[in-house]
């Protein structure tokens, strides 16, 4: 049996990073193990940026998960896209990067054994995997891997939606990555030169040719080759068919908020009550495993627009092919976006510490599918609570490695996230009136008129929600009962030569998209697994709410001028 240093099991967003850094070194064996198909470089329903709707759904590209009926939303099975293709999720998802909110990462350290996972201590690992060409600075990177264009915002619907949200009294902020989340800005995306820029084309593809490298696409791991509770290889079938092992140093999971846990309860590790249920004999105690579940609920709200400024008549099919040549050869044009070029977080009340509702404008009325509203012209934002209280789980349902886990999320089960998001269709709608938009509105389409009160409100929310796409927590680091890895070492509990890297991880789920922080992890686990000193903490100001503390960092000439300075 052929035996590498790391054996990494899966090529998504953490193993598309971790396979690069581990690499680097040319004494040390890494196979990658990803059960998608390669991200061929013409496939244009990866790379470019407009087709984003086009793989969610399709089993060349999706895994296709569904919650189990969830009990707070009419028994409704929730969809949940799963990338299905070498660069995981991140070669179909939105596109949109966010780091969260550094109070996100104040909150991690507060845990016991979290000291390390500070917000000091993560921003040196952000800025090292991205090249932010709006500009490097004391928040941002200027060398790394992952390059960020920021959205040009610059049709009239956009200038639209951020003159309303001053209008309603939120702040602009000059980047939501950087000293201040708080406000309404254009976002920075995965997309560069015209083609979107996933996890495995930033930082895969580029050292695929290292010799001491191997990536394997086709290839489902469907067990861990435990010796005791030492992790020494894995069982794997490549092709659908052809089974096959492994040996492994070190085993390293990096299959998500649903396969690492997955994969871990089929060796034994998890609640033993749990896993004798479904035939699986419990090797490690660990009762966390699959718990802490946590993601983000969204739903779109729809108005028809009155001028022809939106970008819904592109999306007809008769204008598929010249949108298609202007992007295969240009990288211009209508496919060259991913439309989600700005947005913005608030508070819902006086009484939250920081941000805890997101905003995405688009300039069409659409659903994540693709489907449109009879409006021809249109527009929306995408809104959700970024850190609800609700918690749900995941669990086998068998020992057959090929069938989906149970997924229960219990999304709106607890009094907080229904009270938020009442507060959050209001907030949106506020903003959605304002006299900016007096000029284009024609509207509201969804979820229209005769949702007004309450609980028409939490009712929409629960025929209509879907998930945005940010399952975590299942596997969360810590030194609890109830936590899973070492935040020191990315170990697994009570095993040896068993990690795990993903948004698994998590103790918390962010404030935003959860891309970027996957990639952060993966590259401070890189350093921790691989034994180089850490990168030091950065000891960088942010904005807090309630300090005084100026929108600008001290010094700045915007804090002199009355519209560029706020003050909470």
């Amino acid at each position: 049996m052929k035996k590498y240093d790391y054996v990494i099991v899966g090529g998504g967003s953490a193993g598309s990073a971790l396979a690069n850094r581990l690499s680097d070194d040319p004494g040390t064996s890494v196979l990658v193990l990803e059960a998608g198909r390669s991200d061929f470089r013409m496939d244009p329903f990866i790379h470019m940026p407009a087709a984003l709707p086009f793989p969610i759904g399709s089993r060349f590209y999706d895994w296709k998960y569904e919650s189990d009926p969830e009990p707070y939303m009419n028994g409704r099975r929730v969809y949940h896209a799963r990338g299905k293709v070498l660069g995981g999720s991140s070669s179909i998802n939105g596109m949109i990067f966010q780091r969260g909110n550094p109070l996100d990462y104040e909150r991690w350290a507060a845990d016991p054994g979290m000291e390390q996972w500070d917000y000091a201590h993560v921003l040196p690992y952000f800025k090292r995997m991205e090249t932010c060409l709006a500009g490097a600075d004391a928040w941002r990177g200027g060398s790394g891997p992952l390059a960020l264009t920021r959205g040009p915002a610059t049709s009239p619907l956009f200038g639209a939606f951020l003159e309303a949200t001053e209008q309603a009294g939120h702040p602009r902020t000059d980047d939501v990555n950087g000293y201040r989340q708080e406000g309404f800005a254009p976002f920075d995306r995965n997309v560069y030169r015209g083609r979107r820029l996933s996890a495995a084309r930033a930082y895969l593809h580029p050292v695929r040719k290292r010799p001491n490298l191997t990536i394997h696409t086709l290839s489902t791991v469907t067990g861990l080759r435990m010796d005791g509770t030492r992790a020494v290889g894995v069982d794997y079938l490549r092709g659908g068919r052809q089974p096959r092992s492994v040996g492994a140093g070190e085993v390293i999971l990096c299959g998500g908020a649903f396969n690492s846990p997955q994969l871990l309860q089929l060796a034994g590790i998890g609640n033993p009550e749990l896993l004798s249920s479904v035939g699986v004999r419990p090797l490690v105690d660990l009762p966390g495993v699959g718990e802490n579940m946590q993601d983000h609920l969204e739903v779109y709200i729809q108005h028809e627009c009155k001028q022809p400024v939106s970008i819904g008549p592109w999306f007809d099919y008769w204008k598929a092919p010249r949108i298609g040549a202007e992007w295969l050869f240009a990288r211009s044009g209508v496919g060259a976006s991913n439309h989600f070029e700005a947005g913005g977080f608030i508070r819902s009340n006086d009484d939250v510490a920081y941000p805890n509702l997101m905003f995405h404008f688009l300039p069409i009325a659409v659903r994540y599918d693709g489907s449109q509203t009879a409006a021809e012209h249109g527009y929306q934002v995408h809104i959700g609570p970024m850190y609800s209280d609700v918690r749900g789980h995941l669990r086998i349902r068998s020992r057959d490695p090929l069938q989906h886990p149970s997924l229960q999320f219990n999304y709106l089960s607890t009094e907080n996230d229904r009270r938020e998001w009442v507060e959050m269709i209001r907030a949106a709608r506020d903003i959605l009136s304002q006299p900016a938009f007096d000029a284009f509105d024609a509207g509201e389409l969804s979820p229209g008129p005769g949702v007004e009160t309450d609980e028409e409100i939490l009712d929409w929310v629960a025929k209509d929600a879907e998930t945005a796409l940010h399952p975590s927590c299942t596997a969360a680091m810590g030194t609890g009962d109830m936590s899973v890895v070492d935040p020191a070492t990315m170990r697994v509990h009570g095993t040896q030569g068993l990690r795990v890297v993903d948004a698994s991880v998590f103790p918390y789920v962010t404030n935003g998209n959860i891309y970027a922080p996957v990639m952060m992890v993966a590259e401070k686990a890189a350093d921790l697994i691989a034994g180089n000193t850490p990168l030091a903490p950065l000891d960088v100001p942010f904005y807090r709410h309630g300090t005084g503390m100026p929108l600008w960092p001290e010094g700045d000439p915007r804090n002199d001028a009355a519209p560029g300075t706020v003050h909470a």
